[in-house]
């Protein structure tokens, strides 16, 4: 029997690894595995949907999902998690001194719809009172002229967002004040600079951080992984060939942080730090599945909406294919 060859988009992750130099291989399908970086990933199957399987911006893709014809169906697969209280990135000159400062300032990110953004804003108005619709937003390119949103969004109107001009970049606006703070997932090259003219909102951020993990049980979810939705209608066997797939390849770089007899990753302290991490999170810190991450879908996909990204707010179930929630028991 022949076996479905799938291209597969995605960035190089320690957890997806096995995936791509084949030591994890995926029940009847030949797994093409393109390395790509995230922004070209997003953009190629946004715009083009040129692969049959993607990691994709979660935000991304609840986004789709409000399409007539709903081109992705996703795994509960993760590729990508972070927390963003680290990715406010402030004027020194703005006045700035604390989150409800933010209110009625010069906000911009690369785009209104990225996840990292849709995160940072739901947060700043659960836990800090600075609501969504406190001041207009710019989006464009953080480091190169010429971004515009991948994804047409229709939003209401108290929700305000415009380009900046096509000559424009963020991070060099940050730097000279024509804006006060930038939302963002990838750290500004002005911040890079290291002269304080731009600095993070939250300087101490890892204690802040870990402070709303432990109030909040929440871990934000940055990216899934999508299947192009005439490719999963065609062989639907696939998302739990996939999902499997996908758990054995985190299941192996589990064990590799685990090892003692010699470090795979240049970290020193790195046993110490994931004894730390099971301390705080627990021994499956980065969970798959629906059932884990219930909680912290819900907080995003009712933020999704509250922004204007989502019509109505989703039904987290309906986020994924059917057939990668359930698995058979022996």
């Amino acid at each position: 029997m022949n076996r479905l060859q799938l291209s597969f988009a995605c960035w190089d992750y320690d957890r997806t690894r096995a995936l791509m130099d084949g030591r994890v291989k995926v029940d009847g399908i030949d797994l093409n595995y393109l390395n790509l970086p995230v922004e070209e990933t997003f953009f190629r199957m946004a715009r083009f949907r040129e692969f049959d399987v993607a990691e994709m911006s979660l935000s991304s893709y609840c986004v789709t999902l409000s399409k007539p014809d709903r081109p992705f169906i996703a795994l509960p697969i993760f590729p990508s998690r972070f927390f963003r209280h680290s990715c406010i990135y402030v004027n020194a000159n703005s006045g700035i001194k604390e989150a409800k400062d933010l209110i009625g300032k010069k906000i911009a990110s690369p785009e209104y719809q990225m996840t990292a953004p849709v995160w940072i804003r739901g947060i700043l108005q659960d836990h800090y009172g600075v609501p969504i619709d406190a001041q207009p937003y710019l989006f464009g390119g953080e480091e190169e002229p010429g971004r515009i949103e991948k994804m047409s969004l229709k939003l209401p109107d108290n929700i305000k967002v415009s380009p900046i001009e096509p000559h424009q970049t963020l991070t060099q606006m940050l730097y000279d004040g024509e804006i006060d703070a930038l939302y963002t997932a990838r750290m500004p090259s002005s911040f890079l600079k290291g002269d304080g003219r731009v600095k993070r909102l939250f300087e101490n951020y890892q204690e802040v951080e870990r402070n709303y993990y432990r109030e909040t049980q929440i871990f934000p979810i940055m990216h899934t992984v999508v299947i192009r939705r005439e490719v999963y209608e065609a062989n639907r066997w696939i998302a739990q060939s996939l999902t499997k797939a996908f758990i054995e390849s985190q299941k192996m770089t589990y064990e590799a942080l685990n090892e003692t007899a010699a470090l795979k990753t240049m970290l020193p302290h790195l046993t110490a730090q994931v004894e730390e991490t099971k301390r705080e999170f627990g021994d499956d810190w980065w969970p798959y599945g629906l059932e884990k991450n219930l909680k912290t879908l819900e907080t995003f996909t009712r933020y999704h909406h509250e922004q204007g990204l989502s019509p109505k707010k989703l039904n987290v179930q309906d986020l994924f294919a059917p057939e990668a929630l359930e698995a058979f028991k022996i």
